[in-house]
């Protein structure tokens, strides 16, 4: 994905449709013609937009500990919605975050997952730095937020955008995976999906773990499993 990691950051993103043309090109250089798609947080909104962009190529899709279907507000100290990507970018309880991030501060980012992300259970040291190096790594963090800010694909108004409906493409089986101790995606988020999904006649499986926001790390066998099921389902 563009600015992550070590891809390139040419063209910076407006919104997560965006990223959704990205993995487009990304699964057409592979040859793939149908896929599973898996996204997490942010990746889940990516996941979804690639679905109603491409159902004919998504044969299931995954949402671990993913944002909203109505996107993930970008809030102020006092709770208020930020409402354009200048306030993100200037807001005093976000920018202690995006400085951090273009000084490449390793301890800072090491203590914020240590208290929002490994609240269950700690990483080893090792998982913990590969965590830290990709978030020092992220050159768009800014445009993220923004772009979560404004995601709605639902068909109701998210108190900033109005959906845009695209859900209803969404044609593949859904599996929505969501830790119950989960400090960054929330259970409202985690129904919002379930309900919007419902909206349209479609019943997702959901399953929950006893696990933070990261999953991965709290409880990788339910995880694997969880996946594993909805995967060789038929």
């Amino acid at each position: 994905m563009r600015g992550y990691g070590e891809s390139s950051y040419l063209n910076p993103i407006h919104e997560i449709k965006d990223f959704s043309i990205d993995l487009y090109e990304f699964v057409n250089q592979l040859d793939l013609d149908q896929v599973i798609v898996m996204g997490w947080s942010n990746g889940g909104g990516i996941a979804m937009q690639f679905a109603a962009d491409y159902p004919d190529r998504v044969q299931k899709l995954i949402l671990l500990a993913s944002i909203s279907t109505r996107g993930y507000a970008a809030v102020n100290a006092e709770g208020d919605r930020l409402q354009t990507k200048e306030q993100i970018a200037n807001d005093p309880s976000l920018t202690m975050t995006f400085q951090a991030n273009q000084k490449q501060d390793q301890d800072y980012f090491e203590q914020a997952m240590g208290y929002f992300m490994f609240n269950n259970r700690q990483s080893d040291a090792m998982s913990r730095a590969k965590y830290v190096q990709a978030s020092i790594q992220q050159r768009n963090m800014i445009e993220v937020a923004d772009a979560a800010n404004r995601f709605n694909i639902s068909t109701v108004s998210n108190g900033l955008t109005d959906g845009t409906g695209e859900l209803h493409r969404i044609q593949c089986s859904v599996l929505v995976i969501w830790g119950v101790k989960d400090l960054i995606t929330t259970r409202q988020m985690t129904e919002e999906i379930i309900e919007d999904f419902a909206s349209h006649g479609k019943t997702v499986r959901y399953i929950t773990l006893d696990a933070g926001h990261s999953p991965l790390i709290d409880d990788l066998h339910g995880l694997v499993t969880s996946v594993n099921a909805f995967i060789t389902q038929s």
